[in-house]
C-alpha cells in the first residue's frame, strides 16, 4: 500500500488520526479480545424464530406456517394462522425452545403450498424473511412507511474474509455530522467472514466511514474513506455494493440447469472452423460452455470455453465435423446439448502457420509505430491509389495511398532494431474498404489480411517471424468499435441503390458475380481494384429495412448529381440492423450516446453488445492471436463499454492466449486501449466513464444478465459514483525507498495510452506534472503507453506534428524513457521528421504534405543491426538518418533504459527530492534489485536515500553516499542524470544531449 501519513479521513481529533490513519495498511498486529470490542448479548431463556413471509406474488387469501423445530415435532397440519406485519408481508413469532432453527413449510389453508420445491425451508433462529423462495435475516418492515421512525438508518456489512479480523469497528460520520470517537463503535459477527452493524443517521441519507480492528490497523479505502447511503451496504475488498442483499442469508442450493445454447453456426475456413453461438440463459448467469467436436481421425474433442466463440485450427483438410455445446454454471449445472453445427474443411487458403508471442513483461520493450503503408515499399506491385488517387494530389506525386507492406517493414526491422526499439506496433492488417482506407480503421473483412500490404515471401505471418527471430514483438492494431461503412463481411453488408446513367456510372460499377473485392485484385470489366459493383443493386434487395429505399431526394453531390435514399451507407436511414449495428449519430463526446452512436459515416457502429458482433469479433481476432503477435492496441476503446469489454472481449483474449500459448504469454500479452481524452483534467470533464484510468479496472458490482442492460447500468452508476469515489492503487508508487508487489487483482485486462502526458507534451514539465497527477487513479501506471504525438494527434490536440524544436524533442524523450509508463514514438519523429505539418486531411491534399507522408525515401539503402541500439552497418538514405541528433539520442536512451531494470519495470517516487523533474525508481525481483535517482534538464536534491555507491549511466560519474543524500547540478535541455545504486558505469557513448 502507498503510505502518506496522517492524511485524514474525517474530522476528529489531530492526535486521533496519528494513531488511526495508516491509510489501509493491514499489517499483522495482536489479536485483540473480541469481547473487549463487540458487545455480547446475555444468552436468552428460550430460543424464538420471527419469520415474516412475503404475500405479493402468491395473491393467496390466507397464510399459514407449517414447521417443526429442529429435533422436534411438526405442527399439526396446515399448522399456524400468520398476522398482517406491513405492506406485502405477514408474520408469526414461534417458540422454539433450545432448538437452533426449524423445518418450514407454508400454505393458504385450502391445499397450495410453498415448501421450497420439495425441500422445505431451513431457517435459523431470530429475525427470518422468505421471500420467493430465499431466506434473508432482517426486518422487512423496520422501515414501513405506516411506521415512521427516528430517522435513517444504514445496516453495513464488512467482509474479512481477506483481512483475518478477530475484531471490527466501524469509525464513521453521518454526512454532515460528527464521528465517533476513535476506533469507532464495534461491529458484530453476522456469519463466517462477514460483520454488521446498523447505525442511526437521523435525517442524513449517507454517511463518511472507515473500518479497523481494534490495534491500529486501518481499512480507510487508500486514504479516501467510504462513502455508504442509507439502507443495507456491503463492503468487500473495497467494493461498496449499495441496496445489497444481506450476504449471510442463506442461500438456496442452485440445482437448475442453464438453457441449452441456441444459435449454434460453424463456417470452415480453410483447416480450421469457427464456431459461434447465442448466449445461454440461467437464472444466475452461466460461466462457460463445453463443446464437444466429433469427426477425423482424431475422435472426440471435448474444449471448455468461456465466451461464446470457439476459433478450432489445425484441422483435418476435407474432413465433415459435428459440434454440439453445452453451457455450466458455477454450481456445476450442465445444459443439455445444443442442435448441432456441421462444417467441413477445405484445402485452401492453409491455416497460417503459427507463431508465438514472445512472452515478455511489456515493459520491457519500447514501442516505435508504423503506419504500415507509408513507411516503406518493399513491393511496388502492391500499390494502389484507390478511387481518391487523382483528387487527392497523391497521382501528381506518384504516391499511392497503400505504398508502404510487410515486405518494406521486414527490410527495415533492423533500422528500428538499430534506434534500440523491441516492440513495433503496426496499423490493423485486416482488409478494408472505403475511398481512402491505407490506414487500416476501415475494416470490411476482419477474417482476412488486406492483399494490399502482403507480397509473395512477405505476408503478415512472415513479417511476425521475422519480427520475432530479432527478438522483436508485433503490436496489432484492433477495431472493435465499428466496421467500415460498407458494413463488415460475414456479418452485414448493405445494399445501396444507385442509378446508374451518366451520373452515378463513375460510381457504382456493373455486378460481376465471379468477382470477390480483396482491394488488390483489378475486376476486368471496371479496371478497377475499388470496385463496388457488388454494393450496388437497381432492384430492392430481400429483407431492406432501409427507409424510402431508391426515392429520389432534393439533394445533389458536389458535382451536381442527384442523391437518392439510401445511395450512401448511414445510421439513421435503417440500412443497418439494430440487431447488428447502432442507429443514431453521436451528439455528446461525454455523453452516453458516444459508446452506442456512429463516430462518421465512414465507419458503421457495431453493436457491440450483441452476440452476433461479438462472436465475429472474437473469432476473428482469435486468428492474429494464433499467428502469434505479442499484443494489441485498441482503437476507440472508450466508445465501447466497460462491461463489454470486462465481461466479453478481454476474457476471450486472455483465454485464447492461454489455449494456445500457456499462462505467462497470457499474462504478458499486452492489450492497450485509446481512451481520447482531449482535455487536461485527470478526470475528462468530470466523467469517468470517457477517462482512460476507468478502463483499467474491473467491474465492482453486479449488473444485468443482458449486455446492453447492463452497460446503461454501468454508466449510471459509475456516473452517480463520479471521480471522487473511482478506485485508487499504488502499484506505481515507491513506499519510501523501497519496492512493493504490486496488487492486480482489479485490473481488468486493458492498459491505455496516457492521453493526459500526450495532451500535456508541449512541455516536458507540464507532461511530468500532470502524469504524476493522474497515476493514482489508474490500477498500474507503470503500463501506461506515452506518447508526444502520434498519427492523429500532437499535443494539446495539435492537428500538426510535433513542432516544438530539437531540444524540447530531446527533452520530452529523456523523460519518457526515464519516467513510469513505456515510451513510444511514431515513425519519424527521430528525425523531426514532418514537423508542422497537418497530420490528416483526407483526400483533400497529397499525403506527401501530411504528417502521414512516405517515410521509405529516408530509409533507401542497406541497415544492419547486430543488436539493440547497435547498427553494424549502414549506406545510403539510412545511413545519413541514423547520424540525426534524435536519433543518435533515442538509441542511447534506449540503451540506458534496456540496462536498467528500475527504468523498465520500476515504481516511483518524488519524496524527499527537489527539482523541476526528478525522481526516484525502484525495481525488486528475486535476485534484481535496481536503484535509480533521474533528474531530467535541470538539478536536483536528493534526500532520505540509502547509503551506497552511485554511478551515472550517462557520464560515469561516481559517488558514495554516506548521509542519505546526493545532489546533481542541472545537466541541461534535453540531457539527464541516471544515478545507479552499485550501477554498472557509463552505457553508451556521449552524444548530442546525452553528454
Amino acid at each position: 500500500m502507498r503510505r502518506t501519513p496522517f492524511r485524514r479521513f474525517g474530522p476528529a481529533p489531530v492526535t486521533a488520526v496519528a494513531a488511526a490513519c495508516l491509510l489501509g495498511l493491514l499489517s499483522a498486529a495482536p489479536a485483540a479480545d473480541p469481547a473487549a470490542a463487540v458487545p455480547v448479548p446475555a444468552a436468552a431463556a428460550e430460543n424464538t424464530a420471527t419469520v415474516f413471509y412475503y404475500t405479493k406474488t402468491k395473491n393467496w387469501s390466507a397464510h399459514l406456517l407449517h414447521y417443526a423445530p429442529d429435533g422436534g415435532s411438526w405442527t399439526t397440519v396446515p399448522g399456524v394462522t400468520m398476522e398482517a406485519a406491513c405492506t406485502d408481508w405477514v408474520k408469526t413469532t414461534v417458540p422454539l425452545g433450545s432448538a437452533e432453527g426449524l423445518r418450514a413449510t407454508f400454505n393458504n389453508g385450502t391445499g397450495t403450498w410453498d415448501n421450497n420445491n420439495g425441500r422445505d425451508y431451513d431457517l435459523g433462529t431470530g429475525t427470518i424473511t422468505v421471500r420467493d423462495g430465499v431466506v434473508a435475516h432482517s426486518d422487512p418492515c423496520a422501515d414501513d412507511p405506516g411506521e415512521p421512525g427516528p430517522g435513517n438508518q444504514a445496516t453495513v456489512y464488512y467482509s474479512t474474509a481477506a483481512l483475518g479480523w478477530t475484531t471490527v469497528n466501524l469509525h464513521y460520520a453521518p454526512a454532515g455530522g460528527a464521528w465517533t470517537t476513535v476506533p469507532g463503535i464495534g461491529m458484530e459477527a453476522a456469519c463466517t467472514g462477514w460483520w454488521k452493524r446498523t447505525v442511526d443517521l437521523g435525517t442524513a441519507t449517507a454517511l463518511s466511514a472507515v473500518f479497523n480492528n481494534g490495534n491500529g490497523v486501518w481499512d480507510n479505502n487508500n486514504g479516501a474513506n467510504y462513502t455508504l447511503s442509507a439502507g443495507a451496504t456491503t463492503v468487500r475488498d473495497r467494493v461498496v455494493t449499495g441496496d445489497a442483499a444481506d450476504p449471510c442469508a442463506t442461500e438456496v442450493p442452485d440445482t437448475q440447469a442453464p438453457g441449452a445454447p441456441t444459435g449454434i453456426e460453424a463456417r470452415a475456413d480453410g483447416t480450421s472452423v469457427v464456431l459461434t453461438w447465442e448466449h445461454a440463459t440461467d437464472d444466475r448467469g452461466v460461466t462457460g460452455y463445453q463443446v464437444t467436436r466429433t469427426g477425423g481421425t482424431r475422435g472426440t474433442v471435448v474444449t471448455d470455453v468461456v465466451s461464446t466463440v470457439l476459433t478450432d485450427t489445425d484441422l483435418e483438410a476435407n474432413t465433415a465435423y459435428t459440434y454440439t455445446v453445452r453451457a455450466r454454471d458455477a454450481a456445476g449445472n450442465t445444459s443439455a446439448s445444443s442442435t448441432p453445427a456441421r462444417a467441413t474443411t477445405g484445402t485452401a487458403p492453409p491455416a497460417p502457420a503459427p507463431g508465438r508471442p514472445r512472452g515478455t513483461d511489456p515493459r520491457e520493450d519500447p514501442v516505435y509505430f508504423v503506419l504500415t503503408a507509408r513507411f516503406n515499399d518493399g513491393d511496388p506491385s502492391n500499390n494502389r491509389g484507390g478511387s481518391q488517387h487523382t483528387k487527392s494530389g497523391n497521382a501528381a506525386n506518384d504516391d499511392p495511398m497503400f505504398r508502404g507492406d510487410f515486405k518494406g517493414l521486414v527490410d527495415k526491422l533492423d533500422y528500428i532494431k538499430g534506434l534500440g526499439f523491441s516492440a513495433v506496433w503496426i496499423t490493423p492488417v485486416v482488409l478494408n474498404r472505403s475511398d481512402y482506407d491505407y490506414h487500416g480503421y476501415h475494416g470490411y473483412d476482419f477474417y482476412r489480411v488486406d492483399a494490399r500490404l502482403e507480397s509473395a515471401g512477405a505476408s503478415y505471418q512472415d513479417l511476425i517471424d521475422a519480427a520475432h527471430a530479432k527478438g522483436m514483438k508485433i503490436y496489432q492494431d484492433v477495431v472493435y468499435n465499428h466496421s467500415s461503412r460498407w458494413g463488415a463481411k460475414g456479418l452485414f453488408t448493405p445494399k445501396v441503390y444507385g442509378v446508374r446513367d451518366s451520373q452515378w456510372s463513375w460510381y457504382y460499377d456493373d455486378p460481376d458475380s465471379s468477382f470477390e473485392y480483396d482491394g488488390l485484385t483489378v475486376e476486368p470489366k471496371s479496371g478497377k481494384s475499388y470496385y463496388t459493383g457488388d454494393l450496388w443493386s437497381t432492384a430492392e434487395p430481400t429483407g431492406n429495412t432501409c427507409v424510402d429505399w431508391g426515392k429520389p431526394t432534393p439533394y445533389t453531390s458536389p458535382e451536381g448529381y442527384r442523391i437518392y435514399n439510401c445511395q450512401w451507407p448511414n445510421p439513421t436511414s435503417g440500412m443497418f440492423p439494430t440487431s447488428l449495428y447502432h442507429d443514431c449519430w453521436i451528439g455528446n463526446w461525454e455523453g452516453e450516446d458516444s459508446r452506442s452512436c456512429w463516430l462518421h459515416d465512414d465507419l458503421a457502429d457495431l453493436n457491440t453488445e450483441s452476440a452476433a458482433v461479438q462472436n465475429y469479433l472474437i473469432g476473428a481476432y482469435d486468428k492474429y492471436i494464433d499467428m502469434g503477435v505479442d499484443g494489441f492496441r485498441v482503437d476507440t476503446a472508450v466508445h465501447i463499454p466497460r462491461t463489454t469489454w470486462n465481461r466479453r472481449f478481454l476474457p476471450a483474449i486472455q483465454e485464447r492466449v492461454t489455449q494456445r500459448f500457456g499462462a505467462e504469454a497470457a499474462k504478458n500479452f499486452f492489450v492497450f486501449g485509446e481512451v481520447a481524452a482531449f482535455v487536461n483534467d485527470k478526470w475528462n470533464r468530470g466523467s469517468v466513464n470517457h477517462s482512460a484510468q476507468f478502463y483499467t479496472w474491473k467491474e465492482r458490482k453486479e449488473y444485468a444478465l443482458d449486455d446492453a442492460a447492463a452497460a446503461l447500468e454501468m454508466y449510471d452508476y459509475e456516473q452517480q459514483q463520479g471521480p471522487a469515489n473511482q478506485p485508487t492503487s499504488d502499484n506505481a508508487f515507491l513506499n519510501g525507498n523501497s519496492y512493493h508487489a504490486p496488487d492486480h487483482s482489479r485490473f481488468s485486462g486493458m492498459n491505455v495510452i496516457d492521453m493526459r502526458m500526450h495532451m500535456n507534451f508541449g512541455d516536458a514539465q507540464n507532461a511530468f506534472g500532470n502524469g504524476k497527477d493522474s497515476d493514482d487513479s489508474y490500477n498500474d501506471a507503470t503500463y501506461n503507453v506515452v506518447y508526444v504525438d502520434s498519427h492523429d494527434y500532437g499535443p494539446n490536440k495539435s492537428g500538426e506534428r510535433y513542432t516544438g524544436g530539437t531540444d524540447a524533442w530531446a527533452e520530452n524523450m529523456s523523460l519518457m524513457w526515464t519516467f513510469r509508463g513505456i515510451p513510444t514514438l511514431s515513425y519519424g519523429s527521430e528525425i523531426e521528421f514532418q514537423k508542422g505539418r497537418k497530420i490528416d486531411c483526407g483526400p483533400t491534399c497529397p499525403l506527401a504534405t501530411t504528417g502521414r507522408a512516405y517515410f521509405g525515401d529516408h530509409l533507401a539503402g542497406d541497415v544492419r543491426a547486430s543488436g539493440f541500439s547497435t547498427v553494424e552497418s549502414a549506406s545510403g538514405a539510412v545511413a545519413q538518418t541514423l547520424t540525426q541528433p534524435l536519433a543518435r539520442h533515442v538509441q542511447r536512451l534506449n540503451q540506458i533504459r534496456r540496462s536498467v531494470p528500475a527504468l523498465q519495470k520500476g515504481q516511483y517516487s518524488t519524496e524527499g527530492i527537489s527539482g523541476s523533474m526528478a525522481y526516484k525508481r525502484r525495481y525488486t525481483s528475486g535476485t534484481t534489485d535496481s536503484f535509480a535517482l533521474v533528474t531530467v534538464t535541470g538539478g536536483a536534491t536528493f534526500t532520505g536515500i540509502p547509503n551506497g555507491t552511485y554511478t551515472d549511466a550517462v557520464t560515469g560519474d561516481q559517488r558514495v553516499v554516506a548521509d542519505g543524500t546526493l545532489t546533481v547540478a542541472a545537466p541541461g535541455k534535453g540531457n539527464l542524470r541516471v544515478y545507479v545504486l552499485d550501477g554498472p558505469g557509463r552505457i553508451g557513448t556521449p552524444g548530442p544531449y546525452l553528454k
